[in-house]
This record gives C-alpha cells, sequence and structure tokens, in this order.
C-alpha cells in the first residue's frame, strides 16, 4: 500500500513522517469504537454512572460553533468568516483533550514506565496541536480566544464531536484509557462503520483543509509565534503546503487517524489511539496474519494515586487544606490561559515562553491534591481546571 492517502475530494496528500494503523487494529482488538454509536454510549454512560460521576448527553439540536452545522455549509459557501470559526472550534477541540490527559499522567506513581512515557508524548502533541491551530487562525485574521474556550469538566467534546462521550477528570484507571482517551483519539475507519453519523475529529479536520484548498485565502506571519513543543518545533504558516503539512500532522499524530499498516515501525511513535491502546490492552501492537493486534510485547498497567472522578461543579466542601491547593491550582491555570491569550494577541513569542513555563507549574499543586484524601475516603482530591 502507498504511503499516500486521499482526502474526500480525491487530491491525493503527500506522505509524512507520522505512522498511522489500519481500522482493523482496532476492530481485532475489539476496541469500544468497532461498535454502533448506540452501544458505545451505553457503554460509556454505564462506566460513568458506576464511576458516580453525571451522565451528559448531546442536545438534540446543534448549536453555533458546532461541527456538524459547519460541515453542513456547502463548500461554496465557506469563505474567511467560515475558516475562522471552524478554527475556533479547533482550539476549544484541541485545549480540552490536554486536561484528562495531564489528570492521568500526573497520577502515575512511577514516571519512568512505558504507559508514562506514552502519555507524556501524547501531551507533548496536544499542546502543539493547540499552538498550530492558533497559528492558522491568526494567518487568516483571526486571534484565537483560548480562555474562552476552556471547558467545563465533566462534559462532552465541543462541537459537539463524538455525542455520548463524557469526558471527565480523574486519575488513571482502564476506564478513563478507554471511556475518555480512546474515545477522543478514536480513527475515522473505525467509526465509518458505526450508526453514529455524527461527524469526527478527523472528518472535521479534512473539511478544514478542503476548505483552504478551496479558498486559498492570504496567509499572514503576523502574530503568529514559534516554539518548542513537545517533540515538535511550532513554525509560522506561510503557504498552503504549510497548511496541508500541520492539519495532516494533527490527524496523523492522533484524532484523525488513517490506515497504512506498511508505514515503518522504526521511525516513529504510535498514533494516540493505539498508543492508548497498548496502554489499555497491556500489550504492544504489533502485525500478525490475522491483523494489527494488540499481542506485542507487555506494556504494564502503572500503579497511580487513586484521584476520584472531579463531579460537576467542583469539589463540594472541600477540607482548608485541599481548598488551599484547589485556589493555588485554579490561579494558575487561568493565569496560563490569559497569558495565551496575551502571546497570540501580541505576537509575542517570549509571552508564550511564559505560558509554557507556567503549564509546567501546575504540577505541584495537583500532585498535593492527589495526596489528600477525600472525606468519604473513596479516592483523593485533584485539579478541576476551572476557568475564573
Amino acid at each position: 500500500m502507498s504511503g499516500t492517502s486521499e482526502d474526500p475530494d480525491g487530491s491525493a496528500v503527500p506522505p509524512i513522517n507520522r505512522r498511522s494503523f489500519l481500522a482493523s487494529a482496532a476492530l481485532a482488538a475489539g476496541a469500544p469504537t468497532a461498535m454502533t454509536g448506540t452501544a458505545v454510549a451505553a457503554e460509556r454512560e454505564a462506566g460513568t454512572a458506576a464511576a458516580g460521576l453525571p451522565v451528559r448527553r448531546p442536545r438534540a439540536e446543534v448549536g453555533s460553533g458546532s461541527v456538524a452545522r459547519l460541515l453542513a455549509v456547502p463548500e461554496r459557501g465557506r469563505g474567511l468568516d467560515w475558516l475562522k470559526e471552524a478554527l475556533q472550534v479547533a482550539v476549544e477541540l484541541e485545549l480540552s483533550t490536554i486536561p484528562p490527559y495531564l489528570c492521568g499522567w500526573w497520577s502515575i506513581i512511577d514516571r519512568r514506565t512505558e504507559a508514562a512515557r506514552l502519555i507524556r508524548r501524547v501531551v507533548g502533541d496536544e499542546m502543539y496541536h493547540l499552538g498550530v491551530v492558533c497559528n492558522l487562525l491568526v494567518a487568516v485574521g483571526g486571534r484565537p480566544r483560548i480562555r474562552d474556550a476552556a471547558p467545563v469538566y465533566p462534559g462532552p467534546l465541543p462541537g459537539g464531536v463524538h455525542p455520548g462521550l463524557n469526558v471527565y477528570l480523574s486519575g488513571l484507571t482502564k476506564s478513563l484509557v478507554r471511556d475518555v482517551m480512546m474515545a477522543i483519539e478514536a480513527p475515522e475507519g473505525p467509526l465509518a462503520q458505526s450508526t453514529n453519523q455524527a461527524p469526527s475529529v478527523g472528518a472535521f479536520y479534512s473539511g478544514l483543509l478542503k476548505t483552504f484548498r478551496a479558498t486559498k485565502p492570504e496567509l499572514s506571519r503576523r502574530g503568529q509565534l514559534s516554539e518548542h513543543i513537545g517533540s515538535d518545533v511550532l513554525k509560522p504558516v506561510d503557504s498552503l503546503e504549510d497548511v496541508e503539512r500541520c492539519i495532516e500532522i494533527i490527524k496523523e499524530q492522533g484524532e484523525g487517524t488513517t490506515s497504512s499498516p506498511a508505514d515503518s515501525f522504526s521511525d516513529d511513535h504510535p498514533a494516540h489511539y493505539y498508543a492508548f491502546g497498548e496502554i489499555y490492552h497491556g500489550r504492544r501492537l504489533r502485525e500478525t496474519d490475522d491483523g494489527w493486534e494488540f499481542t506485542g510485547a507487555p506494556v504494564p498497567f502503572p500503579e497511580a494515586r487513586p484521584m476520584a472522578g472531579v463531579p460537576r461543579g467542583g469539589w463540594p466542601h472541600p477540607s482548608a487544606q485541599a481548598r488551599r491547593f484547589l485556589d493555588h491550582f485554579d490561579t494558575a491555570y487561568n493565569a496560563v490561559l490569559n497569558t495565551l491569550d496575551r502571546a497570540w494577541d501580541e505576537g509575542d513569542h517570549h509571552t508564550l515562553q511564559l505560558a509554557v513555563h507556567a503549564m509546567r507549574g501546575l504540577e505541584h499543586p495537583a500532585m498535593e491534591l492527589m495526596e489528600i484524601d477525600l472525606p468519604d475516603r473513596t479516592g483523593t482530591y485533584g485539579p478541576q481546571f476551572r476557568r475564573r
């Protein structure tokens, strides 16, 4: 099979140095995305209810800023305003994935484990994705509203993507890996076989790319930022080729993965869905006579601090000690959001560096919270990621 993929409009996309896998890996492993949309939602709701968290079902009507509404606009009707609105939704989507992944990573006791390494890499990728869509929005004359994009947990993904998915914050458990991490990153392939016709994240990014190609907007470097983020380097976008490369990297790294088992395993990391699958199944993904399966080398599930699921509205009646660290964390988190907004408002690289540094400072109060038992001893506190 060629490493070249094809977008829905039939145009070829040049191969890039990002590996992705066949949807058969998810199907062969019995991953939750291989079920019908109704079955997936029912299983997630059951797991959420069992964890004592409120079940949030999607509204019947999609509203402003929804992916379904954006993709329903005829291609000839998509212009610069459409791109700006869609890219703000992309900002919301990318930001929404970072807090649950951070909570899972922070809760792992031994960060030297393979599971910790896999999650840490995904966190870096998601931060890079956030930077990419912010640069794209600035390039077409918009400004990312990062603080306004901060979601409330638990709750659905922004834009009505993956209806039935309830994104919550807790320490690392197999349920969190399956029902949140793998569900967020579910590739287009398995979803295309379900009865759920809601658009996937990958379809959304494909629509974005198609609109960039059709409108060919003028791209401005002014206000775009550069920075080392995770294992990637954020750079300004100057051309349509830059836009294609950035969007394809986002798709290939995680949410919108398209499959090519001929891609080499030696020169890159597994896409996010499959990295989380290795943690959930406890085995590396490998090619067998029957396709791709999680039957490779062991990936032991790590010991984690028992951070309980954060209830909607935050922790009720926390102790004085817990309240102190909750306030510390939320103050620092809001400072990160405000600093990110200022960085792209001003086009200031130094301010972005300050935001990245401040984000690292979130770990200390989060870890302190994970050492404080809840009053009923069913787990520990953890960060709420509350916007003020």
